[in-house]
């Protein structure tokens, strides 16, 4: 039986099982270039207890409020920073590629605590504008100004499609934009407003593709655990919580040995030339079982890829690479499907914004499933909030 791994365990990476047939083939971050390090502990920031990174709660804020003050408490960027395999890729993205940042304009969409705009500034950019809505702008005025690059980095507060900057255009837009099943928060479309009203004709987006991919698991012990409890809780029947527990995804670290099928690309963005609106879409999928076995889950992972630079680098989600903050995103199956090595689930996922919080992301789940000891067909709906 399957088992969930610690979240703070990282999978092992297995090329030999032919894992990555239909992926990217990335450099690994650790690979780092000598002097990266000397920047590897701008995060510790010099915090003062009183800051305004510290907020108090308000009746009137909105999702999107709630989204922004999440930012700006310093442990959510701890995860990020200390999440190796995110930040040391875009580390060497930007230091073994300085031709590209050498005297150009960059503008860092979602900031953060600036990490992304330092290591640009170091690289030898002429000017980066690092754009953070949240409260911990102030902080990355803080990081700027005592790592020495008050006079190359701008930290402007506010939100992307509200600010004015003091150019006219940028020659590169850096971002970490990705959220939980790549989509979620929604801050793509950020990205995609500020390339369209100041990106030069030529510039770059970095990173510039982002790929979904889908695969399916055994998870028996999981899902009793986390969907069946409901059935019988002391005695008493809650199967009503059930039906809201299985409509949510779970974001966790997959065992690489529970797949019991292929690995399949749902959708490839190529953020450089997308429309905003092509992040809602409907994808087909086969999965063929590759052993005999039950399906409890599909699960749902992203990669993305930086293909302006010397040579391609990236990094994946997958469950099959070393594990990032991201996870993987597990949608939970109604029925129970027992394969045989061969047969298929063939089905598609629908993917759109949530109409009342674009943030959160609704998805629709068709399969269907004709096996020699197995037959189903179901549509599932799911929330990530």
């Amino acid at each position: 039986m399957g088992r969930r791994k610690n979240n703070n365990q990282s999978s092992t990476s297995n090329e030999e099982e032919g894992n990555m047939k239909n992926h990217l083939r990335f450099q690994d971050a650790d690979e780092v270039i000598e002097d990266a390090a000397e920047s590897s502990n701008l995060d510790h920031s010099m915090c003062d207890p009183d800051s305004s990174v510290f907020l108090e709660d308000s009746d009137d804020k909105t999702s999107a409020d709630y989204y922004f003050d999440s930012y700006s408490h310093f442990g959510i960027h701890e995860e990020m920073l200390k999440d190796t395999v995110r930040t040391k890729t875009y580390q060497n993205v930007i230091y073994q590629n300085k031709f590209l940042f050498k005297n150009k304009i960059v503008l860092d969409v979602g900031a953060g605590t600036g990490i992304l705009s330092l290591f640009c500034a170091k690289a030898g950019a002429e000017h980066v504008y690092a754009v953070e809505c949240s409260h911990m702008a102030d902080m990355a005025k803080e990081i700027v100004e005592a790592n020495g690059y008050s006079k190359v980095v701008t930290v402007l507060k506010g939100k992307i499609e509200e600010i004015e900057l003091p150019v006219a255009k940028v020659d590169i837009i850096i971002s970490e934009w990705m959220g939980y099943f790549l989509l979620f928060e929604n801050m793509l479309n950020s990205v995609l407003y500020a390339r369209d009203k100041w990106l030069v004709d030529d510039g770059i987006v970095l990173p510039d593709k982002a790929s979904l991919h889908l695969t399916a698991i055994e998870d028996a012990d999981y899902k009793e655990d986390k969907i069946e409890f409901w059935n019988n809780v002391y005695g008493f029947d809650m199967s009503c919580i059930k039906k809201q527990a299985i409509m949510e995804p779970l974001v966790d670290t997959v065992d690489q040995n529970q797949i019991a099928t292929n690995c399949q690309l749902l959708k490839t963005m190529d953020i450089s030339k997308m429309a905003p609106g092509d992040a809602s879409f409907t994808a087909p999928f086969k999965l063929v079982a590759e052993r005999d076995d039950f399906i409890h889950a599909l699960v749902a992972y992203f990669d993305v890829s930086f293909t302006k630079c010397h040579k391609l680098m990236g990094f994946s989600t997958g469950p099959r690479s070393r594990a990032t903050h991201w996870k993987q995103t597990v949608l939970y199956l109604e029925d129970v499907l027992t394969v045989c090595v061969g047969e298929a689930i063939v089905g598609s996922l629908t993917v759109a914004p949530n109409k009342k919080n674009p943030r959160d992301v609704d998805i629709m789940l068709k399969y269907s499933f004709n096996g020699r000891r197995c037959n189903a067909s179901r549509v599932q709906y799911y929330k990530m909030r």
